[in-house]
C-alpha cells in the first residue's frame, strides 16, 4: 500500500515537493528505515539522496552491502517544515504505509531515534539499544528489529560510525545468509 500523490493525512503534505517512497529491493527481507525526508529527498522523491544518504552509502559500500540490494525508507514520506523531527501524528498517519513496506521482512533496521521511537517506542538513549536486537509487531508478525545511529550522528561520533557499521556488516550478513 502507497499514499496517493494526493495525500493529505496530515499537515506535511502542505509544504512537500514529492512523496519519498522506498528505493531498493523489498523483496530483501531487509529494510532500513529512517526518520523522515530531508531536502534532497523532497526534491528527488527517493530516500537518503542528501548528506546523510552520501554517509550511508559509502559505509554501506566500505562493508560491502550495495543498497540496492535493501529496502530503504522512512517512517514518513513527506519533508517536515526545516527538517524537524516528525511529530507522533504525524507517523502514525503513514503508519499504514510503513506497516505495509515492513510487513514482509524479516529483518527491520531503525536508523536513529525517531524512526527507533515510531517502530520500538523507545524514548531513551540510543547508546544504550544500539545493535540489541529485538523484535517489532508489524502485521500481526513478529519481525527482527535492530536499532543504530542515524547516518548524520556518524559525521562527528566516532561512536556512532562504528555501531552503524556494525549493524551493516550484521545486514549484509544476513542478507547473505537468506539469499
Amino acid at each position: 500500500m502507497r499514499p496517493s500523490e494526493d495525500c493529505g493525512l496530515c499537515s506535511l503534505c502542505t509544504g512537500r515537493t514529492k512523496l519519498v517512497l522506498p528505493s531498493g529491493d523489498p523483496s530483501s527481507g531487509i529494510a532500513f528505515v529512517g526518520e523522515a525526508p530531508g531536502e534532497s529527498e523532497d526534491l528527488q522523491g527517493r530516500p537518503f539522496v542528501g548528506r546523510s544518504g552520501k554517509i550511508l552509502d559509502k559505509m554501506m559500500a566500505e562493508e560491502g552491502l550495495d543498497r540496492s540490494r535493501v529496502m530503504i525508507t522512512n517512517t514518513v514520506k513527506c519533508r517536515p517544515p526545516k527538517n524537524r523531527d516528525p511529530t507522533k501524528e504525524e507517523m502514525a498517519a503513514c503508519r499504514r504505509f510503513l506497516d505495509s513496506e515492513l510487513s514482509s521482512c524479516r529483518l527491520v533496521i531503525g536508523l536513529g531515534k525517531s524512526a527507533c521511537r515510531d517502530l520500538l517506542g523507545y524514548e531513551g538513549k540510543m547508546g544504550d539499544i544500539v545493535n540489541k536486537r529485538t523484535f517489532i509487531t508489524v502485521e500481526g508478525k513478529e519481525i527482527a528489529f535492530i536499532p543504530t545511529y542515524h547516518p548524520a550522528a556518524c559525521i562527528y561520533n566516532k561512536e556512532a560510525r562504528e555501531g552503524l557499521r556494525e549493524t551493516i556488516r550484521t545486514a549484509r550478513g544476513e542478507l547473505e545468509a537468506g539469499n
